[in-house]
C-alpha cells in the first residue's frame, strides 16, 4: 500500500483494554484529559527544542514554541495545537497505535475491576493520550514532523473502538493538531470559562504560553463572540524559577503530575536553588506509588535535565544514582553547556557535584520524614517504605559516601511486633538492646512466616533477644555490604557458632560444655550417617522446642541464599550445612539408644531441619518412606 492512501490498522490489544477502562474509570474527573494533552504538547516542544540545538533548521520560519487551545460550538470540537517536534506516518502508528512501554501486561494483570484504583494505575503507565476518550467519541490528529515537507503530514483518527486509520495529508505547520469530537452530554467543555479554568488549575505550570482566543461581549447582538487574537491564559514561566513564596501546594502538586505523568499527588518534594561553584535549581518529588517497572534498573526517565531553562533531556540518570530511580523531577543547571551530551555528562566535575548534592537533598528529605514526631509524616515514611524500601537498601552497596545516612533509614520487622509490617530501624532495636548485649541479631528467609518461625530463634525468645527478620530479596546481597551499625556487629542467628556473649552466664557455660561431652560419641556416629550431608554434627544451644537446624558456615552462604541463587539459575557454590541437634529434645535423647534404625532417624532429623528453614529435600520419597517406617515403628511398641 502506497504511503499516501488511507490505511486502516488494528489497535493492540492492550490499547483496547486501556480506552475502555478510561472511558468507564475516570467519569468522575473527565477535566484531567485537557491537563495529559497540554502536558504532551509541552513535552513535543521540549523535544523539538533539544533536536534544534544541534540543527536550528527544524524551527522552519516558527521559532516562538507555543500551545493553542480552541473549541468550535457548532462542530462541537475542542483542538489542542502544538508547534513542537510532530509526527511522521511511522510514529503515529507506533505512538498512538501501540502501548509503545515494556510491562503492558503486567499492567492488565494489576487491574483490579475498583474504579479508583485502576484509573490511579493508568497514570503510573504514562498513557495520557488516550484520556482524551473520555470526553470524545472520535479522536482526529493532524501532524507533521518538524524538517520534513509540508506533504509528509498525517492524518490519524479514530473513535476509539478496534481501529484506526492513517493517510497521508498536506500540513503548511510542523506540529501536531489534536481535534476531539465531544461525545453527547460534553458540551460544557464548548466553553471558554470552563476551558480556561482547566488550564490555570491543571496546567498553569507550563513553561510555554498557552493561547486561547480572545472574548467580549457584543453589546449589539448581546452575546459574547470570539476575536481572532490570541491571549495566554497561563503564568507560562518555568515553576522551578520562580520563588517558593510564588507557588502554591497545588500548583506544586499539578507540576509533578506533569512531569512524571502520575495521576496521584506526590508523596513529598523539595525545591531548592544551589548556589556556589556550581549553581543549579531542583525541583524534586517522591511518588506515593511505586511505578510497574520500578524493578527494571536499566528505566530510568525520572529526572529532567534543563540548562537554563533549556530542555536537554528527560532520562537524565548521571544526575540521580539507579538506586533512586524512583525520584522524579527537573535539575536546572546554570554552568553546563547547552549542547550537553552524555559523554560530557559523563565526565563533567559540575554533573557529578550536581548529582551529590542531589542525592543528598533526597536522603534528606526521607529523613525528615522519617524522624518527624509529627504522626502523619511518620505515616508517610512507612507509605515511602512499603512502596521503596527494596530499592532503598540497594544504595548500601552502592553509594558507600551515603551507607550510614542509608542505614538508618532502613526498616524491619523483628520479633518485638507480631506483625509482617517492616517498621523497627536499627536505632529502635538499639534502643531495645538487653544489659550485656552488643549484637544485632538478624534472620533471613524467603517469607515472614518462614522467618518468624525459624528455629534459630527459639533461644533469643527464651531470653527475650530481639531479632530482625529480614525476607526481601535484596537483603542478603545487602547484608554484603552491611556489616555493623553504629559499632555493633551485625550477627546471623543461623550462621556460624552461637556466641551471646555477656547473655550467657558462667553456670550455663558450664552446663553447656558438660552436654557437649555427654553427647560426643552420638555426635560422632551421625556424623558418620550424614557423611554425604552434613559438612559438620555438633550439640546446639539455641534451640528449645526443635529437635534439629542447620546452619551455615562463617564464611559460607547462607541456606537462604543459595537457594535464591539457584531459583534464579545462577551459579552457586557448592557447600554442605552444619546439623546441630538439641540435647534436650526427647528424640535426640532417644536417639543415643538406637541400633537398627540409627542411620534412618539420623537422616529424618537432618531433613526435617531443611524443611524447617524451607530448604527443599534432595530425596522427598525417602524422607516419607523413613518417617512411615518410624511412626509404624512407634506405633507397635
Amino acid at each position: 500500500m502506497a504511503a499516501s492512501e488511507k490505511q486502516t490498522l488494528g489497535f493492540q490489544a492492550e490499547v483496547k483494554q486501556l480506552l475502555h477502562l478510561m472511558i468507564h474509570s475516570l467519569y468522575s474527573n473527565k477535566e484531567i484529559f485537557l491537563r495529559e494533552l497540554i502536558s504532551n504538547a509541552s513535552d513535543a516542544a521540549d523535544k523539538l527544542r533539544f533536536e534544534a540545538i544541534n540543527n536550528a533548521g527544524l524551527f522552519e520560519n516558527d521559532p516562538e514554541l507555543k500551545i493553542k487551545v480552541t473549541f468550535d460550538k457548532a462542530a462541537r470540537t475542542i483542538t489542542i495545537s502544538d508547534n513542537g517536534i510532530g509526527m511522521n506516518r511511522d510514529e503515529a502508528i507506533s505512538h498512538l497505535g501501540t502501548i509503545a512501554k515494556s510491562g503492558t501486561k503486567e499492567f492488565f494483570s494489576r487491574l483490579s475491576g475498583d474504579q479508583q484504583k485502576d484509573a490511579a494505575l493508568i497514570g503510573q503507565f504514562g498513557v495520557g493520550f488516550y484520556s482524551g476518550f473520555i470526553v470524545a467519541d472520535k479522536i482526529t490528529v493532524e501532524t507533521r514532523r518538524a524538517g520534513t515537507p509540508a506533504s509528509e503530514g498525517v492524518r490519524w483518527e479514530s473513535g476509539g473502538e478496534g481501529d484506526f486509520s492513517v493517510e497521508s495529508i498536506d500540513k503548511p505547520n510542523r506540529g501536531t493538531d489534536i481535534i476531539l469530537h465531544l461525545r453527547e452530554g460534553e458540551d460544557e467543555f464548548l466553553s471558554s470559562w470552563k476551558l480556561k479554568s482547566i488550564i490555570r488549575r491543571y496546567s498553569d505550570h507550563i513553561s510555554l504560553p498557552i493561547l486561547m482566543q480572545k472574548e467580549e461581549w457584543d453589546e449589539e447582538k448581546k452575546e459574547t463572540v470570539v476575536k481572532d487574537e490570541f491571549e495566554t491564559v497561563n503564568q507560562a514561566s518555568a515553576l522551578w524559577a520562580r520563588s517558593k513564596s510564588d507557588i502554591t501546594p497545588e500548583q506544586y502538586t499539578e507540576f509533578y503530575k506533569h512531569v512524571s505523568h502520575d495521576f496521584s499527588d506526590p508523596l513529598t518534594y523539595t525545591h531548592n536553588r544551589v548556589e556556589g561553584r556550581s549553581e543549579y535549581t531542583q525541583l524534586l518529588y517522591i511518588p506515593a506509588k511505586a511505578p510497574f517497572d520500578l524493578w527494571d534498573r536499566n528505566k530510568r526517565g525520572g529526572i529532567k535535565l534543563y540548562v537554563k531553562r533549556v530542555f536537554i533531556m528527560d532520562d537524565a540518570e548521571q544526575l540521580m544514582p539507579v538506586y533512586l530511580r524512583f525520584v522524579k523531577g527537573v535539575i536546572d543547571s546554570a554552568d553546563l553547556p547547552l549542547n550537553v551530551s552524555r559523554e560530557i555528562l559523563q565526565e563533567s566535575r559540575d554533573v557529578k557535584v550536581i548529582r551529590e548534592g542531589s542525592t543528598k537533598r533526597v536522603l534528606g528529605m526521607l529523613e525528615e520524614l522519617a524522624n518527624s514526631d509529627e504522626q502523619e509524616q511518620k505515616d508517610k515514611y512507612t507509605s515511602f517504605w512499603t512502596e521503596f524500601g527494596q530499592v532503598l537498601k540497594e544504595g548500601i552497596g552502592e553509594d558507600h559516601a551515603n551507607k550510614d545516612r542509608i542505614a538508618k533509614l532502613l526498616r524491619f520487622a523483628s520479633t518485638h511486633n507480631d506483625s509482617d509490617v517492616q517498621n523497627v530501624s536499627f536505632a529502635d532495636y538499639v534502643s531495645r538492646m538487653k544489659e550485656g548485649q552488643d549484637k544485632i541479631y538478624y534472620v533471613t528467609g524467603e517469607s515472614y512466616t518462614a522467618a518468624k518461625n525459624s528455629p534459630h530463634l527459639e533461644i533469643f525468645r527464651k531470653k527475650g533477644v530481639e531479632v530482625l527478620l529480614l525476607t526481601d530479596r535484596v537483603d542478603e546481597w545487602m547484608l554484603s555490604f552491611l556489616t555493623e551499625f553504629e559499632g555493633k556487629e551485625l550477627v546471623s542467628v543461623a550462621k556460624g557458632d552461637l556466641d551471646l556473649g555477656k547473655l550467657e552466664d558462667e553456670t550455663e557455660k558450664k552446663r553447656h560444655e558438660e552436654t557437649e561431652a555427654q553427647y560426643k560419641d552420638l555426635v560422632e556416629k551421625m556424623k558418620g550417617s550424614l557423611s554425604d550431608k552434613a559438612k559438620d554434627v555438633r550439640v546446639t544451644f539455641r534451640l528449645t522446642d526443635s529437635p534439629a537446624c542447620l546452619v551455615a558456615d562463617e564464611n559460607e552462604l547462607s541456606g537462604n541464599l543459595v537457594r535464591m541463587l539457584k531459583a534464579a539459575g545462577q551459579h552457586a557454590p557448592e557447600s554442605k550445612p552444619i546439623l546441630e541437634i538439641n540435647p534436650d529434645h526427647a528424640l535426640v535423647q532417644r536417639l543415643k539408644y538406637e541400633e537398627a534404625k540409627f542411620d534412618d532417624w539420623t537422616n529424618i532429623l537432618f531433613d526435617q531441619a531443611m524443611l524447617a528453614e524451607g530448604g527443599t529435600l534432595e530425596d522427598p520419597a525417602g524422607f516419607v518412606k523413613r518417617l512411615n517406617e518410624m511412626l509404624l515403628g512407634l506405633a507397635t511398641r
